[in-house]
């Protein structure tokens, strides 16, 4: 199978499985790596790169960590192709924008991606659907491991694994989770959720990371800080915070189901009305609406609607994807066009209308 086989799908972490699954959308946990005796991405010349790419890309090919990888040359990719890795997950904005020799490795089932020649030679994940911190690390580990046994990683005995980012040193890792906060959000208590992350040197960002915004009440809590800290700390310190976040989401949507049902039915209703009768949608309202819809499926509003599939909505109709379906370059007016069609189309094939609780 290869890269191209996969614009129909998404990945095994959005199937709407794992545990707390109607707040935590993935757990994913990433590691930074570099070649000893080579030097930082940034600094090194291009014929260095080419080098590490090959070189780097052989070395995870031989650690034999999945039969059906693939690998993309992000230097020759066309730019419709990087953007639908950036959707997916798979790399980062960075990676995908960056010049030069560069590439990915990517599990077909999406469940771990390899990076080369990001910011450090080496960036690798894995996810996992569902708040499964442990599961994520496992994996991580093991795929470490297994590279490790093929490339000389450089380490320094006092300040762990070097990065070319002075906040990556150390164990060079970063877990994250992606949460999904309608409830906060609606009632403006996101600040406090920020506020209380950042005493205990966590962050909160976007649905991408690093400098992106909240898209569909979808953000991303992960650890600031690497130096000094064991991986096993990182992750007790996290599963710790995690749980408090969900609790007060779940009260929330608790207390807006009691005291406020008709306007969150209303929320939904028409989140539900809309996606399925629009003829032009843009992306920005589509995950919005795409949010509320998730909302009234967690909240037991919408019946026989399956989370993980308007989990799957939420990829299949960015950008990249859509022209990806289409099979051809769409301007923004006629991307909106298409998301409204394959936004009906999808929903149609759950069986409209779904039946609702009584009120």
């Amino acid at each position: 199978m290869t890269f191209l086989d996969v614009s129909d799908g998404v990945g095994q972490w959005m199937a709407g499985s794992g545990r707390d699954n109607d707040v935590v959308i993935s757990s994913r946990v990433r590691l930074a790596r570099n070649v000893a005796g080579h030097r930082f991405v940034n600094r090194a010349s291009a014929e260095e790169r080419i080098e590490l790419c090959a070189q780097l890309r052989a070395s995870i090919e031989k650690a034999d960590l999945a039969s059906d990888m693939f690998y993309v040359d992000l230097e020759e990719a066309p730019d419709l192709e990087r953007l639908l890795l950036v959707e997916r997950h798979l790399i980062s904005r960075e990676h995908a924008d960056a010049e030069g020799p560069r590439g990915v490795l990517v599990a077909q089932n999406e469940s771990f991606s390899v990076m080369i020649n990001e910011e450090d030679h080496l960036r690798m994940q894995t996810m996992s659907g569902g708040l499964e911190l442990e599961a994520a690390w496992q994996a991580m580990s093991a795929v470490d491991e297994a590279i490790e046994k093929e490339v000389h990683y450089a380490f320094d005995r006092r300040y762990g694994y070097v990065t070319a980012c002075p906040t990556n040193v150390g164990t060079g890792m970063r877990v994250s989770v992606m949460v999904h906060l309608p409830a906060l959000t609606m009632t403006r208590e996101l600040q406090r959720v920020f506020n209380a992350a950042a005493k205990i040197d966590f962050i909160v960002r976007g649905l991408y990371g690093e400098g992106t915004q909240s898209h569909g009440d979808f953000f991303q809590i992960s650890n600031q800080k690497t130096l000094g800290r064991s991986e096993d700390e990182i992750l007790r310190n996290l599963a710790a915070v995690v749980p408090q976040v969900i609790k007060y989401e779940r009260k929330v949507r608790d207390m807006m189901l009691t005291e406020h049902r008709r306007q969150v039915e209303d929320r939904v209703w028409r989140a539900w009305g809309i996606l399925a009768n629009a003829r032009m949608i843009s992306s920005e309202e589509a995950l919005h609406l795409l949010s509320q819809m998730r909302l009234g499926v967690t909240l037991g509003l919408l019946k026989d609607v399956d989370a993980g599939a308007v989990n799957r909505l939420f990829i299949l109709t960015r950008p990249a994807h859509l022209q990806k379906i289409e099979g051809r370059s769409l301007d923004s007016q006629e991307r909106d066009q298409v998301r409204a069609d394959f936004i009906r189309r999808q929903l149609a094939e759950t069986g409209l209308p779904p039946r609702a609780t009584a009120s």
